[in-house]
């Protein structure tokens, strides 16, 4: 397979560091750590924030969880106004993976019903839908687009063509983690929510990343999961699950608890002695965002996603992937022969990081595998720099 020639746009310069904003992390400083897309970094005022919680937890335990379920509920609230939802629409879970597999446990689904996801859908979604599918005896249809898919909507009209008569849901990336790009718009919620089709988005990159306002619903979906311990700079394990409609009197817990009568979102939330700081820390993150000008601390990322990608481009050989707009991440092809295989693609994600230094993710793909790139306050343009120049040597080996 070959590839087209890699053209690059003219250089720009990256952006400036906003100042003071790198001290803000404990990160080792000798690692050059790109792939915030998948585990994020926790700012130290939000750590600060999470010890003094443990503290209080540890000095009576008894007395923290008495009243645990009406603080998570006021964390609950300051997280809705941060996302522009309403509190009672949301519910706070460990992260995307946990609400799906909630999602899917609640759906209504049959014999022959049909599931619908794509090939650039995160892997551990895609086996919880198989794995749903393979209870209920649904099927599960896959819809294969091309890395190199022009545009938005080239994407609906793959994923409109691919509804047939029994599909009953779709479970799509907002934004997807392998290939950085966007799937569930709301023009193609829309379509599907016309033709009687269940949405359910994975919504794991946008919190912090993007400007999300969900409003009484979720977001054009019926059910829209996100991290919050990625971009919004909360601890992990945080995300929410918003629903829309009459969903939220469906919704099956995975854990049956003290809170279930309570109905959602509480019996969502509530699983017993469970550190549940991470929630309660969570809005500190989003004060942070706020306080550093979330606007700008987008641009800021973006931009130096973009520039990084040139470097790796120009340097390195590679392709970049289509990016949707506000993205802080980029996904570029590998060369043919490269990181095609599951094991492949770790073997080079170990290489980088012992000699080179630097963390990044790495999917694989038939054809020559998926680099992705993030950009964080953290970052530098040297260090693109740097993994541009030795991913060569190492590729050409």
């Amino acid at each position: 397979m070959t590839l087209p020639p890699v053209t690059s746009p003219a250089p720009t310069p990256p952006p400036a560091p906003l100042p003071g904003t790198q001290a803000l992390f404990t990160l080792d400083p000798s690692v050059a750590h790109l792939n915030h897309g998948s585990y994020g970094a926790v700012p130290m005022p939000v750590q600060r924030a999470q010890a003094r919680l443990r503290a209080e937890q540890e000095q009576d335990p008894d007395a923290f969880f008495a009243d645990l379920p009406d603080r998570i509920a006021r964390a609950r609230a300051r997280i809705a106004a941060s996302l522009g939802a309403e509190p009672d629409r949301i519910a706070l879970l460990t992260n995307v993976t946990e609400g799906v597999a909630v999602v899917l446990d609640s759906l209504p689904l049959a014999d022959g019903d049909e599931i619908l996801v794509t090939d650039h859908g995160y892997g551990v979604v895609n086996d919880a839908v198989r794995r749903r599918a393979a209870e209920c005896g649904a099927r599960v249809r896959t819809v294969r687009l091309s890395l190199h898919t022009p545009d938005a909507e080239a994407v609906q009209a793959q994923v409109l063509a691919a509804v047939g008569e029994r599909t009953r849901v779709a479970v799509l990336d907002l934004v997807t983690s392998p290939t950085a790009r966007e799937i569930a718009a709301r023009p193609l919620l829309a379509e599907l929510a016309a033709r009687g089709v269940i949405t359910v988005v994975d919504a794991a990159h946008a919190p912090g990343m993007l400007p999300v306002q969900l409003g009484a619903g979720a977001g054009g979906a019926d059910f829209w999961i996100g991290n919050l311990h990625k971009w919004a700079f909360a601890p992990r394990a945080t995300a929410v699950l918003a629903v829309g409609g009459a969903w939220r009197r469906r919704i099956r817990p995975l854990t049956v608890s003290w809170e279930h009568d309570r109905g959602f979102p509480g019996r969502v939330e509530w699983r017993g002695t469970c550190d549940y700081t991470p929630w309660l820390a969570a809005p500190t993150g989003f004060a942070l965002l706020e306080q550093l000008g979330a606007d700008r601390v987008r641009a800021h990322n973006e931009a130096l996603a973009d520039h990084g990608a040139r470097l790796l481009a120009d340097h390195a050989g590679l392709r970049p992937l289509a990016a949707m707009p506000g993205l802080a991440m980029r996904a570029l092809r590998l060369p043919p022969g490269t990181a095609e295989s599951e094991h492949a693609a770790k073997a080079l994600m170990v290489v980088v990081a012992r000699r080179l230094h630097t963390r990044i993710a790495v999917r694989p793909w038939p054809g020559g595998g998926v680099l992705r790139i993030s950009a964080q306050l953290y970052n530098r343009p040297q260090e693109y720099l740097e993994l541009a120049t030795g991913l060569k040597e190492l590729i050409a080996r």
